[in-house]
């Protein structure tokens, strides 16, 4: 028996509609995934960063071995503080003679440079204000004699990180809703495409929920398929920016990669399936001529 050419058409549209609402979702999904591991990179370099500040801890001449291992464990027990590292004047001062090219301790016939400690801060702490804590702390203890960082450099930094950061999850954020209301109309577009098919299921006495099943399991298959394209899309960019741009240094480890992979398919899975329910209610509580004039 044929098939009528009305009938045809309706199933080539339906199929259409279900192939390009299929490649949309998995298009935004590989997008929100590719802004995300750039989220989470560039805070990573943030953190990364931020524990590059380093405080010298300058400490008065002639304290004893004991005296310098109390400051040191003092040090250690700030909660500010990731790592010391004690630094001796001698070679404070080797290392100053060859950055400049000279011995410059032969030349003054003594050395000027105290024995230090090379303070790293922890990421949350190396703002301005946790900084001129510790200096404070540090500079009223016996045997310190001075506390040395730049100044200008970390209110710098710290002031365009705030900023980077701050642009970027509001680009995030703007993505997000802007992709979500993309998903939303093309997903109703794609339900659209079967009312009439919702209407004859509701002339025929069927419940909602038996009208909704169906259209429910096809939206989660919908949305696992477009995860898996998602991801497929997601790795090959992984793999074209290790391949192409070696040197660039990404934090995203295997274990941050996957977990943006799982996202992709909950969050396709999660979205098809709220908004195709939307959808389907919709023309569920519609009534007959108003399907016909929609």
């Amino acid at each position: 028996m044929a098939v009528p050419l009305n009938s045809r058409k309706l199933r080539r549209k339906v199929r259409n509609s279900y192939f390009i609402s299929t490649v949309s979702i998995a298009l935004v999904l590989f997008l929100l995934g590719a802004v995300s591991f750039l989220i989470f990179n560039a805070m990573s370099a943030t953190e990364r960063m931020k524990e590059s500040v380093t405080v010298h801890v300058m400490l008065k001449d002639g304290l004893t071995p004991e005296q310098r291992d109390e400051i040191q464990h003092r040090l250690e027990d700030q909660e500010t503080v990731k790592a010391v590292k004690f630094v001796s004047k001698e070679a404070a001062a080797e290392e100053f003679a060859a950055y400049i090219g000279n011995d410059f301790v032969e030349f003054l016939e003594q050395n000027p440079l105290p024995d230090a400690f090379e303070v790293t801060l922890n990421a949350r702490s190396s703002d301005k204000g946790a900084i001129q804590t510790l200096e404070r702390t540090a500079l009223s203890w016996t045997g310190v004699d001075e506390v040395v960082y730049q100044r200008n450099v970390i209110e710098q930094i710290s002031s365009n990180l705030n900023t980077f950061n701050l642009v970027l999850l509001l680009f995030g954020g703007t993505l997000l809703i802007i992709s979500l209301i993309l998903l939303n109309n093309t997903i109703r577009v794609t339900v659209f495409a079967k009312r009439y098919t919702i209407n004859t299921m509701k002339l025929v006495g069927a419940t909602p929920g038996f009208i909704m099943r169906p259209f429910v399991g096809s939206s989660v298959r919908q949305g696992i398929l477009a995860g898996l394209i998602a991801c497929a899309m997601f790795a090959g960019m992984i793999v074209g920016i290790h391949e192409g741009l070696p040197e660039l240094r990404f934090t995203g480890q295997n274990i941050q990669i996957l977990q943006i992979m799982g996202a992709m398919i909950v969050g396709g899975v999660v979205i098809s399936v709220i908004f195709t329910t939307f959808a389907v209610r919709k023309f569920v509580r519609m009534k007959t001529s108003g399907i016909y004039m929609y």
